[in-house]
């Protein structure tokens, strides 16, 4: 793994009227479809009836035209797109949305995040007498949920007072027999927004791009801290929680998770990704003959970049549109040259030219490595790498595949030397400064960026395992 991997993405439609609502989901997952690639799955509430189907492999793959068309026609539906960050998370056990009866009804929930206590609220649960088919906290939160719905007067104030115990990072969206409910954490870590269909239809998604793949126009985001309401009387606001803590949006969502057509608390993405090129112009100048990005997050900030330094921008590497993030390679040869089938360098470009070249990130770097390689294949007789962000120095624990310093090759060696193996002349990242200015309309205090400066918005994680019974009896204690 060289590049970053987020968890999650989620999509929820409220309508007055019953219709095929499944299909309205596949296109919204489509556009989601970045956000994660493992898993997939929709569910369809048809006047309190559940109709629903996940499974591995992308959306297209997934639900075939007779699998939609098996959901049938309903009045709300949720929908969720997962990537597996953790060991054993790849199992279609923690396909999402997850549909859970209890004893007041049924509620379907769709997740993006993660959360910090995680393992303390589930070992609580199991010892209340829960059973856990599944290690994603979907499940943890929808017990939660469901233990605070037994006492509560509707869903709604249940998924309150859950906000009270749930910690960390989380976007949801919770569909009962009769409403769908979404929320945002606290801290807002999560993007998460809202908007309404030419019919009257309430839509919430993780991103802008989904409303727009279904017709729908972006009412504004929901607030850290707040609730939605979709019903048959319309949409209300809750915003008990709203306020309490400091909010802390990944910043990361605008250097590289987002699409860049989203706009992701009132600011545009690819604004955001020009600007960080920008900054790096002013940052880290070199004198060179053209600038390129890797695609596709690249491509924006190389955009920036070229246009405040006056440095031409080329299109140098050509990407296969045919292979997705899950490509998989049969055999070690092609495993070890797989950078050379999703990217190839395009040689009128960069033959014979000093180039600046633009990425978001590196994390392990040996994805860069192979990119440099290329491109000095391809005749570039200097490359210069610059950085949309700063070095990646500390794990992520809200929702970010970031588990340890010891992958990190920022942590283990200085810039001088990271250039080095990578093979450029010259490396220069994105200060955080900067990084927290690259959203025009976003105040750079109201960014998470502890992956880059250990300053977390939260307590840690205890470490303790997501799921003990993942390891082998002589590894746990007392054997």
């Amino acid at each position: 793994m060289d590049k970053l991997r987020e968890e999650c993405g989620v999509f929820g439609i409220f309508s007055k009227e019953r219709s095929a609502l499944a299909n309205d989901v596949y296109y919204a997952l489509f556009a989601l479809q970045h956000r994660g690639q493992s898993s997939c799955g929709i569910v369809v509430n048809d006047d309190g009836v559940f109709n629903s189907y996940c499974d591995n492999g992308l959306v297209g793959d997934v639900f075939t035209t007779e699998r939609l068309s098996s959901l049938g026609e309903g009045n709300a539906a949720v929908g969720h797109v997962r990537y597996g960050a953790e060991a054993g998370s790849a199992s279609r056990s923690n396909a999402q949305p997850l549909v859970v009866d209890h004893v007041k009804g049924r509620l379907a929930i769709a997740h993006n995040g993660s959360l910090i206590n995680y393992a303390e609220l589930r070992e609580e649960l199991e010892l209340e007498g829960k059973i856990f088919q599944s290690d994603g906290d979907a499940e943890v939160i929808a017990y939660e949920i469901i233990r605070q719905r037994l006492t509560s007067k509707s869903i709604e104030e249940a998924v309150s007072r859950a906000m009270d115990r749930l910690k960390g990072a989380y976007s949801l969206v919770v569909m009962s027999p009769s409403k769908i409910v979404v929320a945002r954490d606290k801290h807002g870590f999560r993007p998460l927004c809202y908007g309404t269909t030419e019919r009257g239809d309430f839509v919430a998604a993780s991103e802008s791009c989904a409303l727009d793949a279904v017709g729908a126009t972006l009412v504004g985001d929901v607030e850290p801290g707040e609730i939605l309401v979709f019903d048959r009387n319309g949409c209300r606001s809750i915003r008990d929680h709203c306020g309490e803590v400091k909010k802390s949006l990944c910043v990361f969502e605008f250097v590289y998770f987002a699409r860049p057509d989203s706009v992701v608390d009132g600011s545009a993405v690819h604004i955001a990704r020009q600007r960080a090129g920008a900054f790096l112009a002013l940052e880290h100048p070199v004198n060179a003959d053209v600038v390129i990005g890797v695609p596709d997050s690249g491509i924006d900030a190389a955009i920036g970049y070229a246009r405040q330094s006056g440095i031409p921008y080329g299109v140098g590497l050509l990407k296969n549109k045919y292979i997705g993030r899950t490509f998989i390679a049969p055999v070690q040869k092609v495993r070890e040259d797989k950078v050379r089938i999703k990217l190839n360098p395009i040689a009128s470009t960069v033959a014979g030219k000093r180039v600046i070249l633009i990425d978001d990130s590196i994390v392990r770097g040996t994805t860069s490595a192979r990119i440099v390689k290329l491109l000095r294949e391809a005749g570039a007789t200097e490359i210069h790498m610059r950085i949309s962000s700063p070095p990646f120095l500390n794990p992520c624990y809200y929702g970010t595949d970031i588990a340890s310093r010891d992958v990190l090759i920022a942590h283990n060696y200085s810039i001088e030397e990271i250039a080095k193996i990578i093979g450029v002349d010259s490396l220069g990242y994105l200060s955080i400064e900067n990084v927290k200015k690259i959203a025009d309309r976003c105040n750079k205090d109201d960014f998470c960026t502890a992956c880059f400066d250990n300053i977390y918005p939260t307590e840690e994680p205890s470490g303790r395992s997501r799921n003990r019974y993942d390891r082998k009896l002589s590894e746990k204690e007392g054997n």
